[in-house]
């Protein structure tokens, strides 16, 4: 299907919107933290665009965050249309993404990413586009008001667009950040996940692009009181190692089934950014069980089935 809105004007609000949003978004989370700032990186890949990686390390809130913008292109290649099933001849991308991991175990990671394609035929004709992205969150111990607050967060934004959205995005991100290889185990608490919202016309990519746009100003007011609750809550290195056990199923579903992180490296994309999703400290205890009855267990038994939190 060939779109007669124009390409280039579209695409260039949507860059404006993410840098707009990446700075926002590194002051608000500089400001809780206090201590740490965001280091600015800016990139150029290698056969089409670049991008700007601002990260954060060694806060007093936050051990590591990154917060990466990015507007690349290129040619489809064999690896792409075998691994991704993308057919075309070439394609844009751009997008924000970000991963926090705080210090203190009581705060949870947070991921979120926002992103746009275009896909084009043999004569450079627009054939195909759409968002995609979401926000979920990934705690350590489980607080009920946390994960309602968050969710909600969600749902208040999705709603204009749409009263059945948020449940059924809800749904996608509940099956997707699963670690299939343990049990179905789900790498935290969800929120909402959503990919390939196609525009069949020029006020279906308004829509879309509004929809995107509000889901990303619905990121600091989800996220920032929550941090703001449990940064100062006293921990002692029970909490620490736990926190870095289930760091290591963030790790493992990072790796093995995000389909970010596999497009970002099948299209030649900055390693250094990519893996900023990364934790600074993991481990893996072999067989580690929870005590029955314990915060743990409980954390554990929400990520093994996931609950309606609204």
């Amino acid at each position: 299907m060939y779109y007669k809105t124009d390409t280039e004007a579209f695409r260039g609000r949507w860059i404006d919107h993410i840098y707009a949003l990446q700075d926002r978004i590194c002051l608000a989370l500089q400001s809780l933290d206090g201590m740490g700032e965001f280091a600015a990186d800016e990139w150029e890949r290698e056969g089409g665009g670049g991008g700007l990686t601002k990260t954060m390390a060694g806060g007093s809130v936050f051990e590591k965050g990154g917060v990466n913008s990015s507007v690349v292109w290129g040619q489809v290649s064999d690896n792409m249309r075998q691994q991704l099933g993308i057919n075309g001849r070439s394609w844009f991308a751009a997008g924000l993404s970000l991963v926090i991991h705080p210090l203190n175990p009581y705060v949870p990671t947070v991921h979120a990413n926002w992103r746009y394609f275009e896909l084009y035929n043999e004569e450079d004709m627009l054939i195909d586009r759409w968002f995609g992205g979401g926000s979920d969150l990934t705690p350590y111990y489980l607080f009920e008001e946390d994960a309602r607050h968050f969710h909600d967060s969600l749902r208040v934004a999705m709603q204009p667009f749409g009263q059945d959205l948020y449940l059924r995005y809800k749904k996608e991100c509940d099956d997707y950040f699963v670690n299939r290889h343990r049990d179905q185990e789900r790498r935290g608490i969800g929120g909402v996940f959503y990919d390939h919202l196609r525009p069949v016309n020029e006020a279906g990519g308004e829509r879309w692009l509004a929809f995107q746009q509000a889901v990303g100003h619905a990121f600091l007011p989800s996220y920032l009181p929550i941090a703001e609750r449990r940064k100062d809550t006293p921990y002692g290195e029970r909490e620490r190692a736990w926190q870095e056990i289930r760091r290591g199923r963030y790790v493992e579903f990072n790796l093995i089934h995000d389909r970010g992180t596999l497009f970002g490296l099948k299209t030649n994309g900055r390693t250094e950014s990519i893996l900023m999703s990364l934790p600074p400290r993991a481990r893996w205890v072999y067989d580690h069980r929870p005590e029955r009855d314990s915060p743990e267990a409980e954390l554990l038994e929400v990520c093994l089935h996931p609950r309606d939190w609204i």
